[in-house]
């Protein structure tokens, strides 16, 4: 299987520029959901909605933008809430190179990162923003947010979802895929098991979506990513531009 899957139902959408440093995010807090703290852009009476599942580092300008460019690009509401009640994983313990690197890492999956405890308040935010008014909801994830999305593409809370340098990669969660799922890895994701993943996506729906980034490094995409760098730029705007024409083309199937 070649890296990458092409989905040519509809032109690679336009996204707005990216700004390389000095960011401002264009939207706003708030409580959501039974959660204290979700970060908000986008039409409250958008049709659609996205669910932005950010990276174990919580809040960065890089995971904002990614948010704002989906719901400009799009027209949809978009809602990042904040998984972690404020004790995001410290980026100074990656990569874990010491023992206490690696044991702040383990307690962060062994409590507040523990997909199995995060999952259900992932679920009730879709379904607050269905009675909210969403007609269809689809959520995308980086890193731990991305086996999230993975493990939720087998329930009926969404139309789609998409895993952006997804970890803890296992071909067995794309088993039970219901909707289409968009993969983006990087050398670092075990990219031949991501490609079994991707083949069992498409063969739920040919919207599914898949490409390999072998010349980045995994979080190129969220707070790890460098966007002074020209090539993670490059590819950071590629992967949004691809993120935004998945979602378009299920939000019009």
């Amino acid at each position: 299987m070649s890296g990458e899957i092409k989905n040519d139902n509809k032109a690679c959408c336009s996204i707005p520029p990216v700004q390389s440093e000095g960011y401002e995010p264009k939207g706003s807090y708030g409580p959501y959901a039974g959660l204290d703290k979700a970060y908000f852009v986008g039409p409250e009476d958008a049709e659609n909605a996205i669910i932005f599942v950010f990276d174990i580092f919580g809040y960065y300008p890089q995971t904002l933008q990614a948010a704002d460019i989906l719901a400009q690009t799009l027209n949809v509401r978009v809602v990042m809430p904040d998984w972690f009640r404020g004790k995001p994983m410290d980026l100074r313990h990656f990569p874990p190179l010491t023992d206490e690197n690696k044991k702040a890492i383990g307690d962060f999956f062994g409590d507040i990162g523990r997909t199995d405890k995060r999952l259900p308040e992932l679920y009730a935010v879709a379904e607050q923003l269905k009675k909210d008014g969403a007609k269809k909801v689809a959520s995308v994830g980086q890193c731990w947010g991305g086996k999230m999305n993975i493990l939720a593409g087998a329930t009926d809370h969404f139309v789609a979802v998409a895993a952006i340098h997804p970890a803890f990669t296992d071909p067995a969660d794309a088993e039970k895929l219901k909707v289409p799922l968009a993969l983006f890895p990087s050398k670092d994701d075990t990219p031949d098991q991501c490609q079994i993943q991707a083949e069992l996506a498409k063969k739920v729906s040919p919207l599914s979506d898949y490409k390999e980034y072998l010349n980045m490094h995994h979080g190129w995409a969220a707070a790890r990513g460098d966007l002074q760098d020209p090539e993670n730029l490059k590819e950071y705007e590629d992967v949004y531009s691809r993120l935004a024409t998945f979602f378009r083309n299920v939000f019009d199937a």
